[in-house]
């Protein structure tokens, strides 16, 4: 099956594994995929996440976490899609939740954070917003 927006197929798998109270939640790998869950992780919206190997297909495992019975991720948004590119200056970019949330950015350097991002003076491609 060919998804035509990763990261949209990506937050929706993770949000309703929240809203079912899962444990874990799986879905193809991809590049992009295993950096924006690199940064989840730095940031401590999740346990832990593994590539999973099968011959050529790869398959993401992402370890949700919850603290006493509520989930570390309490919203998720899409910003780029597929159809409408945001691009933002390191000093246009966003501050989620008065900062108590992060905007993952796609810049020359790689996935990283919003946080990151302006402390790097490079701006990038907006992907979603996690709080």
């Amino acid at each position: 099956m060919l998804i035509s927006d990763p990261i949209a197929d990506m937050l929706t798998r993770v949000r309703n594994a929240i809203k079912a109270g899962k444990k874990y939640v799986t879905m193809p790998s991809t590049n992009l995929k295993v950096s924006v869950t690199d940064v989840l992780k730095k940031y401590g919206f999740i346990e832990d996440f593994q590539v999973i190997e099968d011959g050529s297909k790869k398959t993401l495992k992402i370890v949700l976490r919850y603290v006493n019975g509520v989930s570390a991720i309490t919203g998720l948004e899409q910003v780029s899609t597929p159809g409408l590119r945001i691009y933002k200056g390191a000093k246009e970019l966003p501050k989620v939740k008065n900062g108590l949330g992060i905007a993952i950015i796609s810049t020359s350097n790689g996935v990283v954070s919003d946080i990151e991002a302006r402390s790097k003076n490079i701006g990038g491609e907006i992907l979603c917003k996690i709080w």
